[in-house]
């Protein structure tokens, strides 16, 4: 009960304010490289070749070890299979160092080794794609109870078709639960492939 409640209360702490204007359906996507995570191991991660090989789910989220986010990638990582069946991958983005989302990665509890969570460590992806970037509040704790060291975005989710243009924007702006976020982008995949 007191993980739960430590969970919700840093959830709160760092929801971002919307006053942004993400990127809207038929825009060009911002094609980005970065250092990315999967299973714990660190590589270079390209949107242009995920986009090559099919849609690609490109999600943004405040910080790795906290309560929403975790959910968030917990349900990516549940529903990998359904997203690769349609033809499409993820790519979960945020401030994290990329040393903060190795142990992210792999943990079995949230990406389980399924997804690639990229680092966007000064916020210019975040920015490219049309969101606030706020910096992060001195003292908080993630779930592990280790202080988070960086600034926050918006959990904007994106999702970009083969022609490297937006197909969708889903904005979960605090009325979206971050797995309805997730089922929301698996719908339109799934649709795009139909």
């Amino acid at each position: 009960m007191k993980k739960l409640l430590l969970s919700t209360l840093i959830a709160s702490a760092i929801a971002v304010p919307t006053a942004w204007a993400a990127l809207d359906k038929g825009a060009d996507a911002p094609m980005f490289k970065t250092k990315a995570s999967l299973n714990g191991a660190a590589f270079d991660y390209s949107l242009k070749d995920s986009v090559a090989k099919g849609p690609t789910i490109v999600y943004f989220y405040p910080s790795a070890f906290t309560g929403g986010c975790n959910a968030q990638a917990h349900a990516f990582a549940e529903n990998m299979d359904k997203i690769k069946a349609a033809g499409a991958s993820v790519v979960g983005v945020s401030l994290d160092s990329i040393q903060r989302l190795n142990d992210f990665s792999k943990d079995p509890e949230y990406c389980a080794g399924k997804l690639p969570v990229a680092s966007d460590a000064d916020g210019s992806i975040a920015k490219s794609y049309g969101l606030d970037v706020r910096d992060g509040r001195a003292g908080m704790k993630d779930t592990r109870g280790v202080e988070i060291d960086h600034g926050f975005t918006s959990r904007t989710t994106f999702i970009v078709g083969k022609d490297g243009k937006i197909a969708e924007t889903i904005s979960a702006d605090g009325k979206m639960a971050p797995v309805d976020n997730v089922n929301a982008a698996l719908a339109i995949v799934e649709k795009m492939k139909k």
